[in-house]
């Protein structure tokens, strides 16, 4: 064992919770603990659904690795609540991950520093859902404004859907958002490191069965192609590379996310949809495949982000 792996200290891999996505934290979670135990590091399933968050303080835990996804793990309230204890955990800040998990907070931040997003509007019935969709067009994206994995997401392409569209989407989160459809090639982009040392890894281009990249399709089925290479056009993925920094820079992120992008299939214009700040690390998950792209292994990546744990104010427990 090495002795950076020794002065990490007792590990809690956080994962489960009580979102929504609590299924695919723990396929996340399971990965994380697995390779970071096989590193030597002294790391321990903690899922924060099943047992008081305060034990961490109480058994001795020197550090977190969060593994939650979705509200109650990835919004700032566990990065909170592990400040007031001292326990450094890997990723963004409380502020950063309360606006990243907030799709609409997030695109008024991008749009104000002048970063495209597709146009949107947020709603609260399905009547304003109606008239976004009058406004937009189809197709319109109606999804949580809180929520990832594309849970209660539709693809709504003409007004008679827009009733069962909001209400798909308000099950899952009061706020829902309306967002323009950008038709082109999606991608994704993950981001390690902090401020000057922040780095956007290769970019993988998605194709799904139908162009349908959703829950199922994301996590349980082989259908879906990952192309990394990207095999974009010159220029293109350094482009989208440096898009992607700026937009985690401007929140104010840290340690590690991952930017999906829409690219307009006739101007090639990059487009910001949102980004996850405690991505999955799921055997079908994104920057791990980015990762073995740029030479970093599944086990390597890990150890990495949880040495680079820390806290908004780490001065001040000193």
């Amino acid at each position: 064992m090495s002795e950076d792996q020794v002065n990490l200290g007792k590990v809690a891999v956080l994962m489960g919770g009580a979102s929504a996505e609590r299924d695919i934290s723990i396929m996340s979670g399971s990965g994380v603990l697995k390779a970071l135990q096989s590193r030597g590091v002294d790391a321990h399933a903690f899922d924060p659904s099943e047992r008081d968050l305060g034990d961490l303080k109480r058994d001795g835990f020197a550090r977190c690795f969060i593994a939650l996804h979705g509200r109650f793990g990835e919004d700032g309230t566990v990065q909170g609540a592990l400040e007031l204890m001292g326990i450094p955990y890997t990723g963004s800040g409380v502020m950063a991950s309360s606006i990243a998990i907030d799709k609409v907070m997030t695109k008024r931040i991008w749009r104000s520093e002048g970063l495209p997003t597709p146009a949107w509007a947020r709603v609260a019935s399905a009547e304003a859902t109606r008239a976004a969709f009058a406004e937009l067009g189809a197709p319109m994206i109606v999804k949580p404004a809180r929520e990832g994995s594309s849970i209660g997401l539709t693809k709504v392409m003409s007004a008679d859907e827009c009733d069962a569209a909001y209400a798909r989407a308000a099950q899952e989160d009061e706020q829902v958002l309306c967002e323009q459809f950008i038709s082109g090639d999606e991608v994704t982009v993950p981001v390690l490191g902090t401020g000057a040392q922040a780095r956007a890894l290769p970019v993988i281009r998605i194709v799904a069965p139908g162009g349908n990249y959703d829950y199922q399709n994301k996590y349980f089925t082989d259908d879906t192609q990952y192309l990394v290479p990207c095999s974009l056009p010159a220029g293109e993925e350094e482009a989208i590379q440096q898009l992607v920094l700026k937009a985690f820079t401007v929140l104010g992120c840290r340690g590690w996310a991952r930017a999906d992008v829409m690219i307009d299939a006739r101007t090639r214009r990059p487009y910001l949809l949102e980004i996850n700040t405690a991505p999955g690390m799921t055997s079908h998950s994104l920057v791990p495949m980015s990762a073995r792209a740029a030479g970093i292994s599944y086990e390597d990546l890990c150890v990495r982000l949880l040495q680079a744990a820390t806290l908004d104010h780490p001065q001040e427990r000193a």
